[in-house]
């Protein structure tokens, strides 16, 4: 594979992460893009499986966690902006 297309994908994530700050869903397809891309780029790197599945399971470990905020997040504030949540609210 290229190398500059296994590494445009996870640029254009981070750049869609600090744009694009209105709903915690795009930040958080935007992680899983990166992480995605993350285990091509060892794929191609290296054959030893044994971190692929290790980047496999903290990918699946921070998709679950993700999920569990998103729909904890949607059920306190109903809706999933991130304007809503702030520390500062007086």
């Amino acid at each position: 594979m290229n190398l500059g297309r296994i590494l445009l994908l996870p640029v254009l994530s981070i750049i869609t992460l600090l744009i694009k700050q209105t709903h915690f869903l795009t930040s958080l397809l935007s992680l899983e893009i990166i992480t995605l891309r993350l285990v091509v780029l060892i794929s191609s790197i290296t054959m030893n499986p044994t971190y692929r599945v290790l980047i496999l399971t903290f990918g699946a470990c921070e998709a679950s966690f993700g999920l569990a905020l998103l729909v904890r997040i949607s059920r306190r504030y109903g809706n999933d902006l991130l304007k809503n949540i702030t520390v500062n609210k007086c």
